[in-house]
């Protein structure tokens, strides 16, 4: 008899090799012997999730289609390089880039760093920006967040939001060649935004 490749999708390892332990533990239990080889793919098979073996047989050609590739992002545009070589290996911007276009690419990085769910105070807002760029003028990125439109504050500067938005092509190719260059830091805020 050839042999068939059958793929068996597994959510959870941990919980599939406990039910696999719980069943052969029963079947020793009750037959006093190992199991048989179909007795052995139906216990996998229960481990899985599946009712049987013949389920999951069934339920193989699905999973083995294949998935479509998502679409690559494109390469960094010049200004998106410019804006990354702004940022340091610890992700703090280290300069305000003097173009205007370098500059907007430079504040999603900042904006990235804000929770879109929660109210934030002034102080709140300078202490995330203070975390995030190491030349101490935390007061022209927050000036500058407002300006291009990412966030938003009340006209007594008492409440501020991130705005949501939706990055564009260059942005997100930016964002993420930016988690690239950064590993995660241990004891500040990281708020990854949905690039999709």
């Amino acid at each position: 008899m050839p042999r068939e490749m059958v793929p068996l999708a597994v959510p959870d390892v941990s919980a599939f090799a406990r039910a696999l332990a719980t069943g052969l533990a029963q079947h020793q239990a009750k037959h006093g012997a190992p199991p048989a080889h179909q007795a052995l793919l139906n216990l996998l098979a229960r481990a899985a999730g599946q009712r049987n073996h013949q389920t999951v047989r069934s339920v193989a050609p699905r999973l083995a289609k294949p998935v479509d590739a998502p679409r690559p992002l494109p390469e960094l545009t010049p200004n998106a390089r410019k804006a990354l070589s702004q940022f340091d290996t610890h992700g703090r911007l280290v300069r305000w880039p003097h173009k205007y276009s370098v500059q907007g690419l430079a504040l999603w990085v900042l904006w990235m760093q804000f929770d879109g769910r929660r109210v934030y105070t002034e102080r709140e807002v300078n202490e995330v920006l203070k975390a995030w760029h190491s030349y101490g003028d935390h007061a022209t990125l927050r000036r500058e967040l407002i300006n291009h439109g990412l966030m938003q504050r009340k006209s007594d500067c008492s409440e501020y939001r991130k705005c949501a938005h939706r990055p564009s092509d260059e942005v997100r190719a930016l964002l993420v060649a930016w988690r690239a260059l950064v590993p995660r830091r241990v004891g500040l805020r990281f708020t990854r935004a949905p690039l999709s």
